[in-house]
């Protein structure tokens, strides 16, 4: 925190440090250190409080499905795929997509659990699979 009271980045903004984390594997998310309430999308300060106090913490990854939407493609491009708004446990919401199941069988309200997989188009990537489902 400098004199003024606004924070100090060594090189690296929120974001930047989620990817990194993302790329070996982690997913993370902050936590105010003053209101003790969890933020996602990174940010330098805290969106209940406006505290600067914003430490990164490993989620226990339980969400559930919030709202969805299936993308249409044709199948050599991939095929349909769902994008989905999650609620994690710890009360953030945030956009990924659930893998594991078609992506008409996704439903509001579903229990689903964070992964980080490996794409081999875009790297680690964040996205859920049904609760109890297999990786």
């Amino acid at each position: 925190m400098s004199a003024s009271g606004n924070p100090v980045f060594d090189g690296c903004g929120p974001d930047a440090l989620f990817a990194q984390g993302l790329a070996q594997g982690r997913f993370q998310i902050q936590r105010c250190s003053a209101c003790r309430q969890h933020v996602f999308y990174p940010r330098a300060l805290c969106t209940h409080c406006g505290s600067a106090q914003l430490e990164w913490v490993h989620p226990s990854g339980i969400g559930s499905v919030y709202s969805s939407t299936i993308v249409r493609r044709k199948p050599q491009a991939g095929g349909d795929y769902n994008v989905a708004l999650v609620d994690l446990a710890e009360g953030p919401r945030l956009m990924s997509r659930i893998d594991g199941i078609a992506p008409d069988q996704v439903h509001i309200g579903m229990r689903v659990q964070a992964r980080v997989i490996d794409d081999p188009a875009k790297g680690k990537l964040l996205v859920f699979m049904p609760e109890g489902a297999t990786p």
